[in-house]
């Protein structure tokens, strides 16, 4: 098998970089008309400065709602909000979702599409991967698209006005990055793009971990009072660009399908991806029987920055045998990454991980 490594065309950081959105856009050679496909906040946040320098440097756009799930039916729509304005280059402006349903419009019109996150909450803004979800938040599948972002463009002021939570679970999302891509690469599995991970991908995952332990709490703080700091700068690069290109040449493991399977459960559908892809990381974790010390340092940091160790975090107030077996039954599904483990699973050893993954949370909860 061949190794294989992606990444978007161009990746730009900073203080106010939406004002050099139509600059870079230029830079890249993605033509108008442009159609951007934007939240409540970022249009909030960011229509009067689309106004003002698109209108400078002359370019044709359109704003299109987001309807606040990446579903099929969203995408058909976006579908047709394209075709019916001839755009050329389809622009996510807000978290994954929007981003995720943006990449996929893009992909089935064979357009040139464009990142801009609102908040640094997830690694979607840099892969080829959208995560399609039905319209009630259950996980449907996976689409892997050709090529990953012509442009990703992340404004650092307006991501330290996002709440705070969305950075930490960033953080969650980010800190599956290494031991996925570690575990892909022992097994010589696959990564996101087909391929195994050249060193390249395993040194992006291994710093991305070692960013979010030196800076994530500093970040945090910073977070808190909405200022831009030099570690809140490396904690987004971390949650979007190192996150984004090690997970997708790196590969996944076990995190992310603990992820999928928690969204079978409908108390969970208010907790963002990032806070259960962090369980998913403990539940990792435990099942491949990690050292304790590298497992201890993993929950001091959950616990330290406010993410989920335990299922009563994640809204699971008890955890009945039967919603144990759907989500380790949704864990197991054929496709998923878990399988991406060097070992064999079953239903019961997905079972007994969660609630071992749950009691060392509580246990280290009442420790502090």
């Amino acid at each position: 098998m061949l190794s294989v490594f992606a990444a978007p065309n161009r990746y730009v950081q900073g203080r106010d970089a939406t004002f050099r959105l139509p600059e870079q856009l230029l830079r890249v050679g993605a033509q108008g008309p442009y159609l951007l496909v934007a939240s409540a906040t970022a249009r909030g946040l960011l229509e009067p400065v689309w106004e003002r320098t698109f209108k400078e440097a002359n370019l044709c756009y359109e704003i299109a709602d987001f309807s606040g799930e990446c579903c099929r039916e969203e995408i058909d729509r976006l579908i047709r909000l394209v075709e019916r304005q001839g755009a050329m280059t389809v622009i996510g402006s807000g978290g994954g979702k929007v981003i995720d349903a943006a990449r996929a419009v893009a992909f089935e019109t064979s357009r040139t599409m464009v990142s801009c996150p609102t908040a640094a909450a997830s690694d979607a803004p840099c892969s080829a991967l959208s995560v399609v979800y039905t319209r009630g938040g259950v996980f449907d599948r996976f689409l892997f698209c050709r090529r990953n972002p012509e442009l990703v463009l992340v404004d650092t002021t307006v991501i330290a006005k996002a709440p705070v939570r969305l950075l930490v679970s960033g953080m969650g999302d980010a800190l599956a990055t290494r031991f996925e891509a570690e575990t892909a690469r022992a097994a010589f599995r696959p990564n996101q793009v087909g391929g195994l991970s050249t060193l390249a991908a395993a040194a992006l995952a291994d710093l991305c971990y070692r960013v979010l332990l030196e800076d994530g709490e500093a970040a945090l703080l910073a977070a808190s009072t909405g200022s831009v700091t030099p570690a809140f700068e490396r904690i987004v690069e971390a949650n979007t660009l190192l996150s984004g290109l090690g997970f997708e040449s790196g590969g996944l493991a076990l995190a992310h399908s603990v992820h999928d399977g928690l969204t079978a459960l409908p108390s969970t559908h208010d907790r963002l991806h990032g806070e259960k892809v962090a369980f998913g990381t403990l539940v990792q974790l435990v099942l491949e029987g990690r050292g304790r010390e590298c497992l201890q340092e993993v929950l001091d940091f959950c616990v330290r920055v406010g993410l989920p160790v335990t299922l009563s975090q994640l809204g699971i107030e008890h955890l009945t045998e039967a919603d144990a077996r759907l989500v380790a039954e949704r864990v197991l599904a054929p496709g998923e990454t878990s399988h991406n483990e060097p070992f064999s699973m079953g239903i019961s050893d997905i079972v007994d991980a969660l609630k071992a993954t749950n009691a060392l949370g509580i246990s280290a909860l009442s420790a502090r």
